[in-house]
């Protein structure tokens, strides 16, 4: 959660959760907004993002009906959230930051090429650890790396520049100031298209043909799975005596579910392994929530192959489809968590869940991790979109309300209510999902 308390008013601040944005420009006296138009930047991400598997012999961007949510690997009860491997975290961590820095970077060009005044551009947020100033523009990075903002001098009370001076960004005409708000947006989206391309010329897209049953790429020491007799390895054929009625994804959630609701209770899993297929009774651990838990991850029984592009329109072409393929997933994952909220409320995420996914895939392969930065940049560009207090949206609703009344600004006061309300809710929500996150860490868990 980004809240500046300095004497500048930050555009857009950054924080990664999922449902909420916080780009406020909130400083000076708690709560007082210094900006004549805040912004957030970072919104939450509501569910987590989805990476397509299509049917058998086709690409991973091919319309689909089963998606496999990045969660698949790292379920509650399921090693979600494990830290182990420093590399990963700061491969997710590096992800991260660099989403965010091009979404300030692209509020900044936006002002800045159009002569609009800028006085800041932070990294991170929190106590300056190195800054330099360059320009009249102050660059900082900060103490704590998920988030960032671009601050503008409009009402900052020790700025010398005339408070009608036309290149303030709240004297400018109304279309440079939408295009300064949506230019983050914009960034985020073509960053997204760049990612995936990069992904088809470098490694190339997967293509994969699907068999049946559950993977289990790795068993936790002294978990329930190891101490019942599961490896690395091994496929899931059955669960309880039934077969999995699809492969894939679907697969996945059937044997989460049957596990997560039988804590201390065995549970009956057809095991094949090598040549040899044979039954094992498991016995969940108890979570601190009362669901069960046996220490596996678990995976689509899956092959993949890398699709190279020939040339270079093929290239474009399947980067074309890729990125269609998950800005799909994202806008259907948004539309089912505000159809089904009180189903899917829990499967919004902040920073520590983020995290903690992205290094799951990070140390599975460099496909999932081009895919999860594609992923969480389209996410950010259509949460930021939404018409509510406190995302990029919302300031273009202001922007808009402004034209329809012909060029007349709401009074500040009131435009100063609307963001501070959406401020409050994001900052509530925000300590909500670190606090959850964090103690859905198997590491924390350990020690409840």
């Amino acid at each position: 959660m980004v809240v500046n308390l300095s004497p500048y008013s930050p555009l857009h601040s950054s924080s990664i959760i999922r449902l909420a944005n916080s780009k406020s420009p909130i400083s000076g006296p708690w709560f007082r907004l210094k900006t004549h138009f805040p912004k957030p930047l970072f919104p939450p991400s509501y569910a987590c993002p989805s990476v397509n598997f299509t049917c058998k012999k086709q690409f991973l961007h091919g319309n689909s009906r089963n998606r496999l949510d990045f969660r698949t690997w790292s379920i509650a009860g399921f090693d979600y959230g494990n830290f182990e491997g420093p590399q990963s975290v700061l491969e997710a961590a590096a992800v991260l930051t660099a989403i965010i820095v091009v979404h300030e970077s692209g509020h900044f060009l936006a002002a800045s090429l159009q002569g609009i005044h800028v006085s800041k551009f932070a990294v991170g947020f929190g106590p300056i650890l190195a800054k330099f100033n360059a320009k009249n523009v102050e660059y900082s990075i900060r103490a704590f790396p998920l988030g960032g903002f671009v601050g503008f001098p409009d009402n900052d009370p020790e700025s010398d520049i005339p408070v009608d001076d036309e290149n303030l960004l709240k004297n400018r005409p109304i279309l440079d100031r939408v295009i300064v708000v949506s230019a983050g947006v914009i960034a985020n989206i073509i960053f997204a298209f760049v990612i995936i391309f990069a992904q088809v010329l470098s490694v190339g897209l997967p293509e994969q043909e699907v068999f049946p049953g559950v993977v289990v790429p790795d068993v936790r020491p002294f978990s329930a799975a190891s101490r019942d007799g599961l490896l690395a390895g091994d496929v899931i054929l059955e669960v309880n005596g039934s077969e999995f009625a699809k492969p894939g994804p679907n697969a996945v959630s059937t044997v989460v579910d049957v596990i997560k609701r039988n804590p201390k209770r065995y549970v009956l899993l057809k095991i094949k392994r090598g040549e040899q297929n044979f039954d094992i009774r498991v016995t969940p651990d108890e979570n601190f929530d009362g669901t069960g838990k046996i220490g596996v991850q678990l995976a689509p029984n899956v092959r993949i192959a890398k699709v190279r592009p020939k040339n270079l329109v093929e290239a474009l072409n399947f980067t074309g489809k890729e990125f269609w393929g998950l800005a799909s997933n994202v806008l259907d994952g948004l539309k089912q968590t505000f159809l089904n909220f009180s189903q899917s409320a829990s499967k919004v995420s902040g920073p520590v869940a983020i995290i903690a996914v992205g290094a799951e895939v990070a140390r599975s392969n460099i496909d999932g991790l081009f895919q999860f930065a594609a992923i969480l940049n389209i996410n950010l560009a259509v949460i930021n979109l939404l018409p509510l207090p406190a995302l990029d949206g919302g300031t273009l609703a202001l922007i808009l309300i402004e034209a329809a009344r012909g060029g007349r600004k709401l009074p500040l006061e009131v435009e100063q209510t609307i963001m501070s309300s959406g401020v409050m809710l994001v900052i509530i929500l925000g300590l909500f999902l670190i606090v959850r996150d964090t103690l859905n860490l198997d590491f924390i868990k350990d020690l409840l």
